[in-house]
């Protein structure tokens, strides 16, 4: 048979030329006489021009043939080993430098690249990973966008380096970065920070939480740098990030320093007091103050209580740490006098209490601590601090200087009263004074609302004779502004312009002078007088003094009572008939409208 010449004679070319003639030989044929005869790569040829002439629609037939020659190349590069004399089935070919295991190996990735949408993925996989190709098996899983076995491939080869290349790739899911964060920074710590941070706002520093604890339960040295913290002072600072579960992890990490300064600094750097109806800060201070406490780090605790508004907790902390702190947290309370007087009551009774004995010199100096009070704390408050023994003629000057200080504030509350005393004179002359006023009124002045003369005599306008009256006339109202009123005219104005509840007083105080009124003209025996009696007197002053201040306290014309006036309508509900009367009614339709003609 020729073919089997050509085989022989390992001309490959004739391989590929049957793999065009399948109406001579079945593809079944022609395989079979290739294995029967041992020649592996002819066979490997002819499936892969087979694979050439099949179209697209024959997906099963090149899923099959391609998975065959898989398998083929896999043979082919352990046969190349053996032949080598490395004996290995691993990639490990550290001792071949054969030019033809190389060409074969870069072939058989070549085909896997070209193949990768017809292998089946699992398939192909168990055959790499059985013949030990794992160099391969990552390059295909890379091809089939398996970036989990890769990643856990160079993870196992300690390559954190090549992982975290793979890992920064914009297909690869971010959910990777979060699974193999704790193994990559116990791997390399430093280059998977720097990873985290070029990836910024894209990862969540909340879900790294799991990977950061690992690397701070290993010990470190101390002059290295503590990659998490780095991290996490970049998330909170560059990022803004607001996660509690963050700020509370840099906090921690800061109390575990000897180094107090790191973490008094982010305990007064508010990160969140430049935003609105937010907190000032995101870390749990009840957590903090706990990690504080453990840690022994009695400043930040002082912070803390005074960040919670626990000032005297924090004033006695800080008198066991220094004294200067505990007087720059009792002045830190400023909008309440009496809490900041018992703390400052509090280091005072500490700075006696230190200066132990009662030497002239240590009494002084406890003294001398008044001056920093600004004046809040007097010598009669710290005294009952000092021994029952002390001499009298050590608190001499400053029980001196305390009583001046109170002769000053006497004198200063007499001219007070003095002051007082004169403005109520004044007071009590103007007042006489206006019970002497008076104003002028033309004979021809108009009343504001009815346009008749105020000047009128009795009649229409008579109201309740509880009134002054001024011979006959009808009583009426003068204001400063020159605007004067009937009395009766002014009631009913401001009644209907004012509110309804103003309105209903202003007619009960009517109503009640009218029947105190009748009541003093029946106990007169009707002689026509009206003149009220000595005792209703005072009650009818005082119904009169009400009734003017509910419709004269300003003039309707000048006063808010014309201010509201814009807002009535022009027709009240009350005047429907008035509107009525005002409407146009149209012409009878019988009416006609005549020409008019103009001559020039």
């Amino acid at each position: 048979c020729r073919l089997m010449l050509h085989l022989l004679q390992k001309n490959y070319i004739a391989a590929s030329f049957y793999a065009k003639m399948n109406y001579i030989l079945s593809f079944e044929e022609i395989s079979l006489k290739f294995i029967s005869i041992g020649e592996q790569d002819a066979l490997r040829t002819f499936l892969l021009r087979r694979l050439d002439n099949l179209t697209k629609d024959d997906k099963m037939q090149i899923t099959m043939i391609s998975t065959w020659a898989t398998e083929l190349y896999l043979d082919k590069i352990n046969r190349l080993l053996l032949e080598d004399g490395t004996g290995a089935t691993t990639n490990t070919v550290t001792n071949s430098n054969s030019s033809a295991y190389r060409s074969v190996v870069d072939e058989f990735r070549a085909f896997l690249s070209d193949s990768k949408d017809v292998l089946d993925e699992a398939t192909t996989m168990i055959l790499l990973e059985s013949y030990g190709r794992v160099d391969e098996l990552v390059y295909f899983a890379g091809l089939k966008e398996q970036y989990e076995i890769v990643v856990h491939h160079y993870i196992q080869q300690g390559e954190a380096r090549k992982a975290l290349e793979v890992l920064q790739r914009h297909n690869v899911p971010v959910d990777l970065v979060y699974k193999f964060a704790p193994d990559l920074i116990m791997l390399d710590a430093y280059e998977t920070v720097e990873s985290w941070m070029m990836a910024r706002s894209k990862l969540n520093p909340g879900k790294l939480i799991p990977a950061m604890m690992r690397y701070v339960s290993e010990p470190h040295a101390k002059n290295e740098t503590h990659e998490v913290i780095k991290y996490l002072e970049f998330c909170v600072k560059d990022l803004n990030n607001e996660d509690p579960g963050v700020h509370n992890l840099l906090l921690s990490l800061y109390s575990k320093k000897e180094d107090e300064s790191q973490l008094l600094q982010f305990l007064d750097t508010k990160f969140g007091s430049g935003q609105a109806n937010g907190p000032e800060f995101f870390y749990e201070p009840q957590y903090a103050l706990r990690l504080c406490l453990q840690a022994k780090r009695m400043r930040a605790c002082v912070r803390i209580y005074s960040m919670m508004s626990m000032h005297e907790e924090a004033v006695a902390l800080a008198l066991r740490v220094d004294l200067e702190l505990a007087k720059a947290e009792a002045d830190k309370v400023e909008d309440d006098e009496e809490l900041r007087k018992k703390l400052w009551l509090k280091v005072a009774k500490h700075v006696i209490e230190q200066e132990k004995g009662v030497k002239r010199e240590n009494i002084k100096k406890a003294i001398e601590f008044l001056s920093e009070t600004n004046n809040l704390l007097k010598i009669e408050d710290i005294l009952p601090f000092f021994p029952d023994f002390v001499l009298i003629d050590d608190f001499k000057e400053e029980i001196c200087k305390s009583l001046k200080d109170y002769n000053s504030q006497i004198e200063q509350l007499k001219a007070e009263m003095d002051d007082a005393t004169r403005g109520a004179d004044n007071i009590r002359s103007d007042i006489g004074a206006l019970a002497q006023r008076y104003t002028v009124i033309d004979r021809e002045e108009e009343c504001g609302v009815c346009r008749r003369k105020i000047l009128t005599v009795g009649g229409l306008h008579q109201v309740g004779r509880s009134y002054t009256s001024v011979g006959h006339m009808a009583p009426f109202y003068v204001f400063p502004c020159g605007h004067a009123f009937h009395a009766n005219c002014l009631i009913a104005h401001v009644t209907r312009c004012t509110s309804q509840v103003q309105a209903e007083r202003i007619l009960n105080l009517q109503k009640q002078l009218s029947l105190m009124d009748r009541k003093a003209a029946k106990d007169n025996g009707g002689t026509g007088n009206g003149e009220p009696t000595v005792s209703s007197t005072p009650s009818v002053d005082k119904l009169r003094s009400q009734l003017d201040d509910a419709v004269a306290s300003e003039c309707p014309f000048c006063g808010d009572l014309m201010i509201k006036e814009i807002s009535l309508p022009f027709v009240l509900p009350g005047e429907s008939a008035e509107k009525a009367s005002w409407e146009i009614k149209p012409q009878a339709a019988s009416q006609k409208i005549l020409p008019m003609t103009m001559s020039i």
